[in-house]
């Protein structure tokens, strides 16, 4: 037998001056405080991963300006291409690849950038791979 069986039935007493809490403010008091302000941002920041830039080989960069050479050629009648391009990450190192595709629209050749159709732009040297279709 237990030395608290005569209270164990017995209804908690309840505060004649104060209201009982609400069940989810009383919760609240025991939610987690975050001390570190933006620190499990920064913890995923530096979880988040990224790819190193590839360089390319001799032979495959002439192939790729071969292509690109020819795309420009035929650039009044919008050929469509197929790119892979590096883009840099902003907050560390390397970055990740992207491919797109779509009408080349004109091509800047002081900035080295190629236009597609819907104004996206892309930087020659940050370009990989280019293949030539049909869209």
């Amino acid at each position: 037998m237990s030395k608290y069986t005569d209270i164990m039935h017995l209804t908690r007493p309840q505060s004649k001056k104060h209201p009982p809490m609400p069940r989810g403010d009383r919760a609240a008091q025991f939610a987690p405080f975050a001390a570190l302000t933006g620190h499990e941002e920064s913890i995923k920041e530096t979880a988040r991963l990224t790819t190193h830039r590839i360089e390319l080989e001799e032979s495959d960069q002439e192939r790729l300006n071969e292509t690109l050479r020819k795309a420009l050629a035929f650039i009044q009648e919008g050929p469509f291409l197929t790119i892979t391009y590096f883009v840099p990450d902003e907050k560390k190192a390397g970055g990740a690849y992207q491919t797109v595709a779509g009408r080349l629209k004109k091509y800047k050749e002081y900035e080295q950038v190629l236009v597609l159709e819907g104004e996206e732009e892309i930087e020659i040297k940050e370009v990989v791979a280019i293949e030539e279709g049909e869209g």
